[in-house]
């Protein structure tokens, strides 16, 4: 992205104020002005360091007035249509929306729906991707079901463009309430808590007093804020792998990340599973479920005393793990 951010803006940055929608942590920004930029980014841990960095950063930006746009196209397309949607209502007609994105990622199917849509000029090719200006058109020219709405997806439940299983309930999720205890501890937490079903699920069980939805897309956050109107519900926009609270409660139930984009990190799996021992009293009892395939048991063994298969498919593990911070010693997952 870098590379072609560079040749958007061959001569300096742009003038006036510039939003810029879907910046990561380690992108380099180099061509645009802090001072001048405000940075739109819904997940935890992009923001924070984008923050660090010194931008401006925001999980939503609704201000009006900015002078140019760029947005960073993401895998889902529904989510690119929602960010390009979003900057052009922020932006003047006639103003630059500029728009980058990566091959694999669909930036060719964008170019060519803009195409018909608005002028498009500046059409710059690099690093398996492009970047392109669209002089933003006066009045209604974008379709309406571009712009970011909740959509229901199951009676009571609406989700957002570009969340996990925004489409419906994920396979794994229903698997795991099927497996889980007929009564649940008093305090949990649910990490990657997604759109909130899960925890919905856990709520309706007998024993719960709190739950703790823990969830690093702001987007999902506020579509699981929808989903879930109870009292005993906490809600918290941040990254599951380092999540803390002051004190450990008795319940960790997780369908955990192990995707970072396209690529595939069991890594961001194993740390959700130290983070749920650091969680947890040492009678406490972690359930999660995995695709069958990752390699998750050693993990646990380092960090919980006993660990058990206690259902699945062909596709998916359900495991149940309890002693953390007991594992000392131990060679390998009970099956």
């Amino acid at each position: 992205m870098s590379a072609r951010l560079e040749l958007a803006f061959p001569d300096g940055p742009p003038e006036g104020s510039v939003l810029a929608i879907g910046a990561r942590a380690g992108d380099d920004l180099s061509p645009l002005t802090p001072a001048a930029t405000t940075i739109q980014q819904g997940h935890a841990t992009d923001h924070a360091a984008l923050s660090a960095r010194g931008w401006t950063v925001a999980p939503q930006v609704e201000r009006d007035g900015f002078d140019a746009a760029v947005v960073m196209l993401p895998r889902a397309k529904s989510l690119a249509r929602a960010r390009i949607a979003h900057a052009a209502a922020r932006l003047a007609p006639d103003a630059p929306l500029w728009i980058d994105g990566q091959k694999h990622d669909g930036v060719d199917s964008i170019l060519k729906e803009m195409r018909r849509l608005a002028p498009v000029d500046e059409v710059h090719s690099k690093a398996h991707g492009k970047i392109f200006r669209v002089r933003v058109p006066a009045g209604e020219w974008l379709p309406d079901d571009w712009a970011a709405r909740p959509a229901q997806v199951a009676p009571g439940f609406v989700t957002r463009p570009g969340v996990f299983s925004a489409d419906g309930i994920d396979p794994g999720s229903a698997l795991l309430v099927r497996h889980l205890p007929d009564r649940l501890p008093t305090r949990l937490v649910d990490l990657g808590a997604g759109w909130g079903w899960l925890a919905a699920q856990a709520l309706r069980r007998p024993g719960v007093e709190v739950i703790h939805l823990v969830e690093a897309e702001h987007a999902a956050l506020e579509s699981a804020r929808d989903n879930i109107d109870d009292a005993r519900a906490r809600f918290h926009w941040a990254d599951g792998r380092d999540f803390t609270l002051p004190e450990p409660v008795n319940g960790v139930i997780m369908n955990p990340p192990f995707h970072d984009g396209r690529r595939a990190d069991p890594g961001l799996g194993a740390a959700f599973i130290a983070s749920a021992a650091r969680l947890l009293t040492g009678a406490g009892h972690l359930w999660m479920v995995a695709n069958r395939h990752l390699p998750y048991e050693t993990e646990l063994s380092r960090h919980f005393a006993t660990v058990a298969e206690i259902g699945g498919d062909n596709r998916f593990k359900i495991i149940q793990a309890s002693g953390a911070g007991r594992a000392a010693g131990r060679k390998g997952a009970r099956k």
